[in-house]
């Protein structure tokens, strides 16, 4: 029994746009997910992000489960209802949050050990209770606890963490109470090893789960072998399920998975640049830290539609940034505003049949010298998107390589 739909509305090539049914939203894919660590965006209202066009949220189940508590959450009568949100939740499984904050977690067969927080005291995170922690949260779709490793590790420990995330899938799925209310997606492991890799995915697939997720990115392997790996993946998943690179947020790593065939991300990247002073933007990214912007009159990005873009300058942003508030505030609400754009503009150009197009005019705006990275050029020939148009004639940088046109 499965509580989603997806059902593909157009393609080009690997890339697919598609309406995605969840309980709680009918969402388009692609589409990004900003990161609500405690059930909220740091900043913005929930009405603020209905307006931008915000479809799932991803709430973390270990901050949550810390505060204010799932047991409490559930007598609320489960997150949608506490935060009074009335589109897509997603939480995620708890066990990132353990290995990447607490130290001293330790992962054995059982589960993830680490030391409360609240009173240092030593505590176990199984598949089982990950499961019916979030089965009393309620998103609409769950998250798999899986044996977490940084891609930068390489040797047994990448192969052990494989095999043991095939493993916790089976006790995740006996877990799960409410399999017709909540999406319990699996997690795709196995490091930069195309075998492991591969393994993973049959093992998940074989299990026939309502979605995919492509886990152990993002956590500062090379470009090269990010791409290679989500190529890999997408290209052995399910053509009618959907497909999530977790932890991915950068705009133009969001266009080349799409180009491959990916569906779903989050990052807390556009909310966190934008505490940090930092707005997207077409061209990359505006510092509006910087001393030139505190007499700029001109919009964030003069080609944007948000609220901030339509009522505030660069020069009051900046006389804010990093000093009030309000500043991250304006500024989150511009970068997730830009994300959701870029979402639907993914959407819309696979749909009306003019992805390419939409691609080489992006990648226009953000290397306007043509100096597109080498592992971009090597993703689009993969992807069989021509973007030879957008590469200067030759490459002459010391600062990674360049492609070359043809």
């Amino acid at each position: 029994m499965m509580a989603l739909r997806f059902e593909v509305l157009g393609r080009f090539n690997r890339a697919r746009a598609a309406r995605l049914t969840l309980p709680h939203f009918v969402c388009q894919t692609p589409l990004f997910m900003p990161v609500g660590t405690q059930g909220t965006i740091k900043g913005l209202t929930n009405d603020q992000l209905e307006d931008i066009g915000c479809q799932i949220i991803l709430g973390n189940t270990y901050h949550l489960a810390l505060r204010p508590g799932a047991e409490l959450i559930d007598d609320m009568g489960g997150l949608h209802k506490f935060m009074n949100w009335k589109r897509a939740l997603l939480t995620d499984s708890g066990g990132f949050q353990m290995v990447s904050l607490l130290h001293l977690a330790d992962i054995t067969e059982n589960g993830v050990t680490f030391q409360s927080p609240v009173d240092g005291k030593p505590m176990l995170l199984t598949p089982e209770e990950s499961i019916q922690i979030q089965n009393k949260i309620g998103a609409d779709i769950i998250m798999a606890l899986d044996d977490v490793v940084k891609t930068t590790i390489t040797g047994p420990r990448i192969e052990e963490a494989m095999y043991r995330t095939l493993r916790w899938i089976d006790r995740c799925i006996a877990a799960h109470q409410k399999p017709g209310t909540q999406n319990l997606f699996g997690i795709v492991q196995g490091g930069l090893d195309p075998t492991l890799r591969d393994i993973c995915v049959r093992g998940l697939v074989d299990r026939n789960l309502p979605g995919y997720a492509i886990g152990g990115l993002a956590g500062g392997e090379d470009k090269d072998s990010f791409w290679r790996v989500v190529a890999q993946c997408t290209a052995a998943l399910p053509e009618d399920k959907p497909r999530y690179v977790m932890g991915v947020g950068y705009p133009l790593d969001i266009v080349v998975c799409s180009a491959l065939g990916a569906d779903m991300y989050d990052c807390v990247y556009p909310t966190r640049t934008a505490r940090f002073g930092s707005a997207l933007v077409p061209e990359g990214v505006l510092k509006l830290t910087h001393q030139v912007m505190s007499s700029d009159e001109r919009p964030i990005d003069p080609t944007c539609t948000c609220m901030v873009c339509k009522n505030y300058t660069r020069a009051y942003i900046h006389c804010l940034v990093t000093k009030d508030a309000m500043g991250s505030q304006l500024l989150s609400y511009h970068n997730l505003s830009y994300m959701m754009r870029l979402s639907k503009d993914l959407h819309m150009s696979i749909v009306e049949g003019r992805f390419p197009e939409f691609v080489q005019e992006f990648l226009r705006v953000q290397f306007p010298k043509g100096n597109v990275p080498e592992w971009v050029c090597n993703a689009m020939e993969v992807a069989g998107i021509d973007i030879s148009s957008c590469c200067a004639p030759f490459s002459t940088s010391s600062e990674g390589q360049f492609c070359k046109s043809t």
